[in-house]
């Protein structure tokens, strides 16, 4: 039993879950002492990864050019989330890495999306979350697509 609605409530109902979500994970990182930590950040630090990346890669990844890769990279140095090192591949090159702080708010993200989504299966049901994933697994793409960052727009 469907309402009938029109095509656009779709996208916004999804973004307006998925902005419900990392509003509450940001609120609650800031209270496990991550408060500058941003959304952005966190598309930044999945984008960097375990074993770094240059800033020219990161581009890449994150969809924007190697100068706002720069930038995002000094801003997450400043906040201690990463630190530049020379390649062990390319001596010339600087590669980008998680310090333990940028590792520390990765796995406190995930311990919090887990909590979360305790929550929606409280609300919902196990039934109703587990379809809604499934769902969306069906129509959504494989794979982690970490260049929503420039998608958005942001730099």
């Amino acid at each position: 039993m469907s309402a009938v609605t029109s095509g656009y409530e779709l996208p916004l109902l999804l973004f307006g879950g998925f902005r419900a979500l990392i509003d509450r994970l940001h609120e609650e990182l800031a209270r496990q002492g991550h408060v500058d930590a941003r959304p952005a950040h966190g598309f930044a630090l999945q984008a960097i990864g375990t074993t770094g990346v240059t800033a020219a890669e990161l581009g890449r990844r994150l969809g924007v050019s190697k100068q706002a890769a720069g930038k995002t990279v000094d801003r997450l140095v400043r906040l201690g989330y990463v630190e530049r090192a020379a390649s062990e591949v390319d001596g010339r090159a600087k590669v980008v890495r998680l310090t333990s702080f940028g590792v520390d708010l990765l796995a406190r993200s995930a311990a919090i999306f887990d909590e979360l989504r305790a929550e929606w299966v409280a609300t919902l049901g196990i039934e109703r979350v587990d379809s809604l994933e499934s769902a969306l697994r069906a129509v959504v793409p494989p794979g982690l697509r970490v260049d929503s960052f420039g998608w958005f727009g942001a730099d």
